[in-house]
């Protein structure tokens, strides 16, 4: 028998076979291309990117960036000239716990899985492989500083830690000896201290300020390794103390107060709030409404602790340009809810509101087409955890329940999703508000937990760009609006997915 390797192959056969291979082998090379983890932005894994992770604790999307021209936040507003501004981002629940966890889990809040109950994740989902776990799983230094979690969280999945950081303040990071007394004379009953305070001390005089000074080092000392800073500011977050240099940008003679002092027309009686957070603070009032005084000078102290983590942040961006790790650092800014500063009467978050739902959003990814737009896309907090797994082409556990966003990155302005969607848990009475924001609406069911029966309905149109006065549900010439609503409701986030997926 003749080696096979010597069998004569007829030339004209022996160029077709060639031909077709190297069809098959272009072929090839262009379907992985083409689905390659949803865009542009993966990445080869020879240099996975960095990855700045900011979170900044009860911050409504109320910057220059998102037209608030009377606040001072030039860091931030620069940010977003360089990447992608998503200006309709909403949280999963309007409280820090269950935001949060829903984040760095994967996971949407429900009735069953408790999300909103302090204690670590595990106490709600045992088996969770959370966004930093994963991330070190995969081959990154995963360093936490701040609040990224809830401060009892359970936090495995990072390298380093710096939750809590030492300084010249006490308890609830006051720094003032008034402040410190009242606290800890109302703390044993259950009570806290002052609702702000703007000593004149420098910027490390408060926690914000080592919170950067920290993520400086981090990034000074960078290992080999990819590194993910996770940054969590805990402010504009109760009480708003910050450096009395912030509260001096602002005169509080021309700080405008809510428009609508008042809750909409027809509002459910679920959907409201006695913002037992502020009331718990020193010489706020107990019951009835907050005085204008008083809403001047918190919406005072509010702005004074954007511009101050606007600050600290923009030492942290300066730091990362400085290192050479900016062309190679995907940065994503966002806050775990929005908050009501006497809008609708209101204070705080708790509620399924637009206003206590939507959030600032902003991505840079050095790889996106898209950087120096906006886009009105429909996203959610959850799916940041896919979007990282994309960009960092690490694969995306399958019990995830948000989509990635990358396509966005590139293609800001596509078509997205059909809705947003949010719940609140009302422990006393046991009820639940599930919601969904759509192109142009905002649609509510409240629900008894335990029966599941419908309670009330809302309805508020989001088209005229202000805060939305009256429920809708109400009025009969929207009842059938209300049934297309129950029927994406029904369907759930799976149904309202965008039709290219």
């Amino acid at each position: 028998m003749k080696n096979p390797a010597f069998i004569h192959i007829p030339h004209g056969i022996l160029y077709k076979t060639i031909f077709l291979l190297a069809v098959i082998a272009f072929m090839s090379i262009n379907l992985q291309q083409m689905f390659a983890l949803g865009s542009s932005n993966s990445k080869d894994h020879a240099t996975q990117p960095n990855i700045l992770f900011i979170a900044i604790d009860d911050l409504r999307p109320e910057l220059g960036c998102y037209g608030a021209e009377h606040i001072i936040s030039p860091n931030i507003d620069k940010l977003a000239r360089e990447g992608i501004v998503f200006e309709r981002a909403y949280c999963q629940m309007a409280i820090c716990m269950a935001s949060r966890k829903s984040i760095m889990s994967g996971y949407r809040p429900t009735a069953e899985n408790n999300l909103h109950d302090r204690g670590p994740l595990i106490n709600n989902i045992p088996d969770a492989l959370t966004l930093d776990q994963h991330l070190l799983n995969n081959g990154y230094e995963t360093v936490t500083i701040g609040k990224i979690y809830h401060d009892d969280e359970d936090e495995n999945g990072w390298a380093q830690n710096y939750r809590s950081v030492s300084g010249d303040w006490g308890s609830r990071g006051y720094t003032l000896k008034s402040s410190l007394d009242i606290e800890y004379e109302r703390k044993p009953l259950g009570k806290k201290g002052p609702p702000y305070e703007s000593a004149d001390v420098s910027d490390n005089g408060y926690q914000t300020g080592v919170y950067a000074q920290k993520a400086i080092e981090v990034l000074r000392n960078k290992k080999d390794k990819p590194l993910f800073l996770a940054l969590g500011f805990r402010k504009p977050h109760l009480p708003f103390n910050a450096p009395k240099k912030y509260w001096d940008m602002y005169d509080p003679k021309k700080i405008e107060l809510a428009n609508y002092s008042h809750p909409p027309e027809g509002a459910s009686e679920y959907n409201r709030t006695r913002y037992g957070e502020l009331r718990n603070y020193y010489g706020m009032a107990e019951e009835g409404s907050v005085p204008e005084s008083d809403a001047r000078k918190l919406a005072h102290g509010y702005y004074a602790c954007i511009s101050y983590v606007d600050a600290q942040l923009g030492k942290v961006l300066n730091e990362l340009e400085e290192l050479g790790y900016a062309d190679d650092t995907i940065i994503i800014l966002w806050s775990d809810h929005g908050w009501k500063l006497g809008d609708y009467g209101w204070w705080c978050k708790h509620t399924t509101n637009e206003i206590d739902t939507r959030v600032p959003l902003i991505i840079k990814s050095p790889y996106a087409k898209g950087n120096g737009q906006r886009s009105t896309a429909l996203v959610e907090l959850i799916d940041l955890y896919p979007t990282l797994c994309d960009l960092t082409n690490i694969a995306t556990p399958d019990h995830n329940e948000g989509i990635s966003i990358t396509a966005l990155l590139d293609e800001p302005d596509r078509d997205w999703k059909k809705a947003a969607f949010s719940i609140w848990v009302d422990k006393n009475p046991k009820n639940i508000g599930y919601t969904l924001r759509s192109e142009d609406y905002r649609y509510t069911e409240w629900r008894d937990i335990k029966t599941g029966n419908l309670l009330d309905r809302e309805l508020y149109d989001l088209t005229e760009g202000s805060l939305p006065n009256k429920n809708l549900a109400r009025v009969k010439l929207h009842q059938a609006r209300l049934g297309e609503f129950s029927k994406i409701m029904e369907g759930g986030y799976k149904a309202a997915l965008p039709d290219s997926l």
